[in-house]
């Protein structure tokens, strides 16, 4: 019976990391596929962007980060990694420019950092696979690659950075509190503003 008993734990162990799998790959392909269409991004991302230059030939293109890509003032969107807006803590209303080398890569460099605020909320998985933090009253989209660095699971207390002004729907990850209290990485969860990113002014060559 206990043989039958422990068959029976490890299959539903089984299908819980499938299914978390499935949520997690879906957010995936979501962040990689998402937001082609800047119509449904927010307004004043649009129109901030529509002020900005192509240059180059086409190849140096200033944009605005939309919180998973950068729109740019011809109204595409152009994929920014996860890894690099997550790595640079890039947020709503960022400014971005955008260099396409000869051989195809993407080299993007923050040049306007938009006023910010930290928050602590609590981490959670929607019925769509979405992770989200809520905090205060607002719950916030996280990119999967932060979480995935920070090891974060639902529950977990994170510290998010939002942007001072406006309505942000995407927040970024600046650590994250596990269950035990300790923090993983990242300055602490004190509420204030940051000024500029520490690597705000890195070039990042991305493949």
């Amino acid at each position: 019976m206990s043989s039958r008993t422990d068959k029976l734990a490890l299959i539903a162990q089984m299908i819980d990391s499938a299914e978390k799998n499935i949520s997690s790959a879906k957010q995936i392909l979501r962040e990689l596929l998402g937001g082609k269409n800047t119509e449904d991004g927010a307004p004043e991302l649009v129109s901030k962007a529509q002020s900005l230059s192509i240059a180059g030939g086409g190849k140096v293109i200033e944009g605005v980060f939309d919180g998973q890509n950068m729109i740019g003032p011809d109204k595409k969107q152009y994929p920014v990694p996860a890894n690099y807006a997550s790595k640079s803590k890039l947020i709503e209303g960022d400014v971005l420019k955008l260099t396409i080398a000869d051989d195809g890569s993407f080299i993007y460099k923050q040049i306007g950092p938009v006023e910010r605020k930290k928050m602590l909320g609590i981490l959670s998985q929607d019925e769509t696979g979405q992770y989200r933090v809520t905090a205060g009253a607002k719950s916030y989209k996280v990119l999967l690659a932060s979480l995935t660095y920070f090891k974060a699971e639902p529950g977990d207390e994170v510290a998010v950075v939002v942007p001072m002004e406006g309505d942000a729907t995407w927040a970024a990850v600046e650590n994250v509190i596990k269950g035990g209290g300790s923090a993983s990485g990242g300055e602490g969860p004190d509420a204030g503003v940051i000024s500029r990113p520490k690597d705000q002014d890195e070039d990042l060559e991305l493949e």
